[in-house]
């Protein structure tokens, strides 16, 4: 059960970082690829119906953790508790500006929260697991660099597989760019674990920023996913040794009972939040064209 579970919250994680990876990068990049109010509008409707909905997995992540790693939980949200709080912020921040942009005339506000507010999370993220796994200052910058980089290089390749015209034009470009600052940060960041994953996680990112320049957007997005999924494999495997220093996953994990009821609890929330998101992705699946903004 302990390692049913680690591997299930290991799961959410990835789930997590997959789909707001895209969500941070399309709100750090939107302001760049556009060029007048249409455009920025083009450009934040991809990720409009999916934003709240990916915020799921990290609600549920979070839950499990508290569940059935208590002490790991308990752990964490203390030694990071101002980052993790500053992510929050961020989440807010971003939230607000997604949702009243659209009710205000002057919308610059509401763009930078939507930055900002993006920017946050994706470096915090990284910053806090690189300390987990090295405890370190430095390698825990570095790490926040990676996750930034690399969820700018998703969210612009995510903008240039939804969008049309020159924002996707645009959203190519700065993929091309972005994969240039990610692939060399992601070499010096993931050489350090040395295990297969990390190692085939460079890769993917080599093979998105050559797809990307393929114009080949949905394999880069696989690609770039990919990545990000290899990366949290790469991290989880380093925790599962232990989650935090001088406390094993065994201690740290709740009794069997609990264990036992939260499984079938699990059974019956998780595949309700995979429909759930398939449903809606497959539903919003096409491209984004621009419109004109309404007057208010």
């Amino acid at each position: 059960m302990i390692d049913l579970w680690f591997v299930i919250i290991a799961f959410l994680w990835t789930g997590y970082f997959v789909l707001e990876g895209f969500d941070f990068g399309v709100g750090m990049l939107a302001p760049l690829v556009s060029r007048n109010a249409a455009e920025q509008r083009q450009s934040l409707q991809t990720i409009g119906p999916v934003w709240d909905g990916n915020e799921v997995w990290l609600i549920s992540a979070v839950g499990a953790m508290f569940a059935a790693f208590p002490a790991w939980y308990a752990g964490v949200f203390s030694a990071f508790y101002l980052p993790v709080t500053l992510v929050l912020v961020g989440l807010i921040v971003r939230g607000v500006g997604l949702e009243w942009r659209g009710k205000v005339r002057d919308t610059r506000w509401c763009d930078l929260g939507i930055v900002m507010g993006s920017a946050l999370p994706a470096f915090l993220w990284g910053a806090i697991f690189a300390d987990l796994v090295f405890d370190s200052v430095p390698a825990a910058v570095f790490g926040g660099v990676f996750t930034l980089t690399v969820c700018t290089l998703h969210g612009a390749v995510f903008l240039a597989l939804k969008t049309t015209g020159p924002v996707r034009r645009r959203a190519r470009a700065a993929a091309m760019a972005a994969g240039a600052v990610a692939i060399p940060v992601a070499v010096l960041a993931l050489s350090s674990l040395g295990t297969f994953p990390a190692l085939a996680a460079m890769a993917a990112l080599a093979a998105a920023a050559a797809l990307i320049w393929r114009r080949r957007e949905g394999w880069a997005f696989a690609a770039t996913a990919t990545a990000i999924v290899l990366t949290t494999l790469a991290v989880f495997m380093e925790l599962r040794q232990q989650p935090l220093p001088g406390l094993s996953l065994a201690e740290a994990a709740s009794g069997s009972y609990t264990l036992t009821m939260l499984s079938w609890i699990g059974l019956i929330t998780l595949p309700f939040i995979l429909v759930y998101q398939g449903w809606t992705y497959w539903v919003f699946r096409q491209r984004v064209r621009a419109t004109a903004v309404p007057a208010h």
